[in-house]
Parts: structure tokens; sequence; C-alpha cells
């Protein structure tokens, strides 16, 4: 038996934003894949920040199946957060694997601990703040980690305006 993705179908128009955006993310982490120079090493500082988005993808994707248990209605659009999310720490992760084999770091990953489900409204505060940082960080940065924050700053957008609404 089949049980359907979404327990609340999203909207024709809604499907098409989202499927736009990620096309769009995809598109911008393409092209400036080429642009890396995989020849520096990295600052400590640098990795620092890619394990502070790491935790905050970590974070939001909790907060996200969290919610799905207070708000069973829009337990389709969590879901899609969550995945997200959960895909961008795991994108994150890679680059600071790769990035900690060219350059020794004192980070290590922490677990988040568990809270109580957080409102719509929060989590939506939650992914803008995860969007601002993003943005910020993706402006210090060049080639792919530039495109990669990029993006994960865009599909956040897209969470809040499209999914969350």
């Amino acid at each position: 038996m089949r049980t359907p993705f979404l327990t609340h179908p999203l909207s024709r128009r809604a499907a098409l934003r989202v499927a736009g955006s990620a096309v769009l993310g995809a598109s911008a982490l393409a092209l400036t894949a080429a642009c890396s120079d995989s020849g520096q090493a990295d600052a400590p500082a640098e990795i620092d920040a890619l394990t502070a988005q790491a935790e905050r993808a970590r974070r939001d994707a909790a907060s996200a199946t969290a919610a799905i248990a207070v708000l069973p209605d829009r337990a389709g659009a969590l879901g899609v957060v969550a995945a997200e999310r959960t895909a961008h720490a795991d994108a994150l992760d890679a680059e600071i694997a790769r990035a900690a084999t060219a350059t020794p770091s004192s980070t290590t990953p922490t677990t988040t601990p568990a809270t109580a489900p957080p409102t719509l409204d929060q989590l939506r505060a939650d992914l803008a703040d995860s969007q601002k940082e993003a943005a910020r960080l993706a402006r210090t940065q060049s080639g792919y980690r530039a495109g990669l924050l990029g993006s994960i700053s865009a599909a956040c957008a897209a969470q809040q305006a499209v999914l969350l609404t």
C-alpha cells in the first residue's frame, strides 16, 4: 500500500516554486564548483564557520521533525524541511571533512539536545536566521563553498516562503 508523501498536498504553484528554487540552487552550486581553489590551505576559522552552519542545519531539521508531532496537518511540508536541512548538514559535513584533510581543526561535532517542539513561527524565524547567516558566510567564501552556502541560503528562503506559509 502506497502512502502519500504529503498529507496536505501543495498547490501546483507552490510545487513549481519549490522545484524552481531547487533548480536555481543546484545551478548555482554547479556553476561555482569549477571556481574552487583546492590548492590553498583552509583557515581553522573557516572550518569552524562551516561546522556552525552544519550544527544549525541539524538543529533546524530536528525542530522540523519535532514540530510534526504538534502540527500533523503540516507533516508533509515539515518533513520536506527536515529532509532538506539534513541534506544541508550532510553536504557541509562532507566539505568539512575535505577541508580537514588539508588543515587540522580543533572542532568536534556536537549533538543538539532535544527540546520542546517549536511553533511554526519559531521554525520560520530559525530558518530566517539560518538563511541570513548562510548568505553572510557565502559572501566571505569563494568557489564551491560560496555556491554551497548560497544554495543553502536560497533553500531556507524557499522553505520559509513556500513550504511554511
